[in-house]
C-alpha cells in the first residue's frame, strides 16, 4: 500500500516522532522511504564570505537534522535516500512527493519555533491541503 514514502524532518520533536513513526510504516510495508529536510533559500546579497558562510552553516544543520531522523527512523529492509534541499519547505516537500511518487507523506504537525525551517504549522497545513497524496501529520 505505502511503496513509497516520504519523510520530512526538520529537527523539532514532532519531526522526530514522524521519524519513528515512517521508520515502523517502513518495515511493515516493505517500502522505500526518501527523508528530506528543507531550508529557505540563501540570499544572494550576502555577498562572499557571508554567502558562502550562510550555506556552509544551513549545510551543517541539515545533516545534522537528517542523522537525527536516520537514528529515530532505525534499521529498515527497503531502501531508503535522505537529502536536503533549498526553498520554500511546503513548496519544497510537495515538489518532492510528486518527484518520488509518494504513496504518503509524514511530517509532524508543527516545527522549530526558534528558525523558519522545515514544517511550521502553517507548513504542514498547506502540505495537507495541497498534497495528492495521504498525508500523515505525527504530534
Amino acid at each position: 500500500m505505502f511503496d513509497h514514502i516520504l519523510l520530512a524532518v526538520d529537527g523539532s520533536d514532532h519531526s522526530l516522532k514522524a521519524a519513528k513513526v515512517a521508520g515502523n510504516l517502513a518495515r511493515l510495508s516493505g517500502g522505500t522511504l526518501h527523508v528530506i529536510t528543507a531550508y529557505d533559500e540563501v540570499p544572494g546579497y550576502l555577498g562572499e564570505p557571508n554567502l558562502s558562510n550562510a550555506i556552509a552553516e544551513r549545510t551543517q544543520s541539515a545533516e545534522k537534522i537528517l542523522a537525527a531522523a536516520l537514528e529515530e527512523i532505525g534499521e529498515i529492509s527497503g531502501e531508503y535516500e535522505s537529502e536536503y534541499l533549498e526553498g520554500s519547505p511546503a513548496e519544497t516537500i510537495l515538489r518532492d512527493a510528486k518527484t518520488h511518487n509518494a504513496d504518503v507523506i509524514i511530517m509532524g504537525t508543527r516545527g522549530r519555533g526558534e528558525m523558519r525551517s522545515l514544517l511550521l504549522g502553517s507548513q504542514s497545513h498547506k502540505v495537507l491541503s495541497e498534497a495528492n497524496c495521504p498525508v500523515m501529520l505525527v504530534r
